[in-house]
């Protein structure tokens, strides 16, 4: 088995050895969260939490890890003998994946001896963050679509192969149908949806084979590629084989202009009688492009979405932190100019007026606010407390937050930032 161990950055070894050299091993505070969302987010989707849960359980030291750590020179023989026994033993309290959330909310909470929960500081922050800005990204797209299907198509563009497969968990979640990616299909339960490229067009004498014959093969699935050589011509080929009696699903434009396309190959199906014949577009697709094509009338009824989306294109990272902010009971907080941050473990308090998101609170862990509590104790003593949602689960989430966000947050061309009022400083 692969531990997870050297999964962070060496600062945080050394600390956790000093900590320990120096009797430091009282229960600590980190809280993770976002201080400023970016210019174009107006709000953001919790994800990656069983993600994380998975990991921390996996954040141990095996001989391998032991035998590199030793070999740098810098580490003891006890601490060496520490971290191969680690386990986590703490508690990590966090928001739901799913929810909405805004700036300086705590998304996790890491309760433990300092030791650990500066150890696990890297991996929190690398975990929650990644499917939060793409389920954040992704979420755009299904609110500018009007309910049509939008599928994953980014796993070739994203940087790497793991970050490929949570992204497709996190545009699941966010609101996406399907995705291309077989092994996230394997793992997460999500639907796969895929066709044919341009090379299974172009390996055929004549256009119109290829699509026979992948209708004899799929006839369920006979969504065509039609832009390989001249889209309008290929539309009329495929009103022929219909004709012919060969299924036709679909249709797929991967260039040119969409909206000039899309209008054309729909008048083309329709006065064929090829109504249900549907238009898919992909190519450089992300929420921006399906507002705009949508506004000029396109008739487009599924979207395959890539690369911008799985790379968060116009956000690729968060001004995002995992802080220290309790040690033994007492607060502590940073007042570095632009990076102030505010003490003591925390719950999110939620109001609403008329079923509407009006504003948040955060206040200390111990207060009984009138608001709706979003912050749950989720691991307690290094054990999962209570079974973990579905993505199903968590999809409904996100659909029913959506319902309950003001309109203004929903739309992608302008920022508003939502009232986060931080109470209990002192």
């Amino acid at each position: 088995m692969k531990y997870l161990g050297l999964c962070t950055d060496l600062y945080e070894l050394t600390m956790a050895q000093s900590y320990l050299y120096e009797g430091k091993t009282g229960t600590a505070v980190f809280s993770l969260f976002v201080r400023k969302l970016p210019e174009k987010r107006n709000f953001l989707i919790s994800a990656g939490l069983e993600t994380l849960v998975e990991r921390i359980k996996n954040f141990k030291f095996g001989d391998e890890e032991i035998k590199y750590l030793k070999s740098l020179g810098i580490f003891k023989d006890d601490f060496l003998d520490y971290l191969k026994d680690f386990e986590f033993s703490g508690n990590v309290y966090a928001i739901p994946e799913g929810r909405i959330v805004f700036q300086n909310e705590p998304l996790v909470q890491v309760e433990a001896p300092i030791p650990e929960a500066q150890l696990l500081e890297t991996l929190v922050i690398n975990t929650i963050q990644f499917e939060t800005m793409i389920a954040s990204k992704a979420v755009r797209s299904y609110l500018v679509a009007k309910g049509k299907k939008l599928v994953d198509f980014g796993f070739r563009r994203a940087h790497g192969l793991e970050a490929g497969i949570l992204a497709a968990r996190a545009s699941y979640i966010a609101g996406f149908d399907g995705t291309s990616n077989v092994e996230a299909g394997r793992e997460f339960g999500i639907p796969v949806v895929g066709t044919m490229a341009h090379s299974y067009v172009m390996i055929f004498d004549k256009e119109e084979d290829a699509f026979r014959a992948f209708a004899k093969l799929y006839p369920k699935n006979a969504i065509f590629l039609i832009d390989t050589y001249d889209t309008i011509e290929a539309a009329k080929k495929v009103v022929d084989l219909a004709k012919e009696g060969v299924p036709v699903v679909g249709v797929r434009i991967d260039s040119g202009d969409i909206v000039k396309l899309s209008k054309e190959v729909r008048k083309i199906l329709d006065e064929n009688g090829l109504k249900n014949v549907r238009i898919i577009v992909s190519g450089g697709v992300d929420e921006y492009k399906i507002k705009e094509w949508f506004d000029r009338g396109a008739p487009i009824d599924a979207f395959g979405v890539g690369t911008k989306f799985i790379t968060s294109a116009d956000a690729p990272y968060f001004d995002i932190a995992y802080k220290l902010v309790e040690y033994e009971g007492k607060p502590k907080y940073k007042l570095s100019p632009g990076k102030k941050t505010f003490p003591y473990k925390r719950q999110v308090y939620r109001y609403y007026e008329n079923g509407k998101m009006k504003y948040d609170e955060t206040a200390k862990w111990e207060s009984k606010r009138e608001g709706e509590p979003l912050v749950e104790l989720v691991m307690k003593n290094g054990k999962l407390i209570k079974e973990l949602p579905s993505l199903k689960e968590i999809r409904e989430v996100v659909m029913s937050e959506l319902e309950k966000l003001p309109e203004n947050y929903k739309d992608i061309t302008k920022h508003y930032e939502y009232e986060v009022k931080i109470l209990d400083w002192e």
